[in-house]
């Protein structure tokens, strides 16, 4: 994907050689929804290499310029994350991003990210749908969601939280940023 000054990237996550970055990350007050607060760099480490070895769920980090900039996992919602909370429709694919803070925030650098992740799931012409659930109370991805086209359906109970169940279809994004 590229903005006017961002050009992203991605590849998969090792768990091995990533696992330190990965921890930094998920472990910052900012990453809360995350919920690895309390992780050891082991637990990352364990947690991502479930991730790699699971045929339903990947994790790739965006990378700017050849550096690590964001993470973002797509797993299938059909096995994953959503089994028996809604009814999966073929090509939909869940999705969760993070972005790292940083002293340095840079204006649209998470909108680009958004868009740059959307972009890359619907690479993919089997991707009709993607399908989020973030916590209820995330109310700046609910924002940057809706700012892709993403429209909420219903609150759910998860075991790990109260989630909000957005859906935005290949067409709802094409709107969203062409607009």
């Amino acid at each position: 994907m590229t903005s006017t000054t961002m050009t992203f990237t991605f590849r998969p996550v090792d768990p091995l050689t990533d696992a330190e970055l990965l921890h930094s990350w998920v472990t910052h007050p900012k990453a809360a929804y995350w919920m690895m607060q309390d992780a050891k760099l082991e637990d990352v480490e364990r947690a991502y290499m479930e991730i790699a070895a699971d045929e339903h769920h990947d994790a790739l980090l965006g990378l700017r310029d050849g550096t690590p900039a964001f993470l973002m996992e797509k797993y299938d919602p059909a096995h994953r994350e959503l089994v028996g909370l809604y009814e999966p429709r073929p090509g939909d694919i869940g999705m969760h991003f993070l972005t790292p803070a940083t002293d340095t925030p840079e204006h649209g650098f998470t909108r680009a990210v958004i868009t740059a992740v959307m972009f890359h799931l619907f690479e993919d012409p089997s991707v009709q749908r993607v399908v989020v659930e973030p916590d209820v109370r995330n109310t700046a991805v609910h924002a940057l969601n809706e700012a892709v086209g993403f429209v909420a359906e219903r609150e759910i109970d998860k075991p790990e939280k109260r989630a909000l169940l957005s859906f935005c279809t290949r067409e709802q994004f094409e709107k969203a940023v062409t607009a």
